[in-house]
């Protein structure tokens, strides 16, 4: 099955979304393939409100029936949300990676990163859907 690449979002290589919801603030999720590659989640962990991020860091963990993938900092902030819903209901995103399956709010410490990460079309080369 085609993973959904959509157009509007950034990427990065370890295949987290980001998607601007504000002048300096984004939510940040994994990816329709990062959800298909992990298989059933059962389990998120993610960073508290207040949590300080930096690009690379471990914010989190993805626990599927098959493994457990860490969940990656795209760019640099503070969390100023976490999907709370995802304590309960692990699957929503496997089921909606892109909307009510997104993990955290970010307030950018550097609104710039942002050009550094991957736009869909390089996103699509990078997981071989050319």
């Amino acid at each position: 099955m085609t993973p959904v690449i959509p157009q509007d979002l950034h990427y990065s290589s370890d295949h987290e979304w980001i998607r601007s919801s504000g002048e300096d603030t984004v939510r940040i999720g994994i990816t329709d393939y990062a959800q298909n590659s992990l298989g059933d989640i059962v389990f998120v962990q993610m960073p508290e409100a207040g949590t300080t991020v930096s690009p690379g860091d471990s914010v989190g963990e993805v626990e599927s029936t098959k493994s457990v993938s860490d969940i990656f900092a795209p760019v640099s902030g503070t969390v100023i949300a976490r999907n709370d819903a995802l304590d309960s209901t692990p699957e929503l995103v496997n089921a909606d990676p892109y909307g009510d399956g997104w993990m955290i709010e970010v307030q950018l410490s550097d609104p710039g990163e942002i050009s550094e990460l991957l736009d869909a079309s390089a996103y699509a080369d990078l997981i071989g859907e050319v």
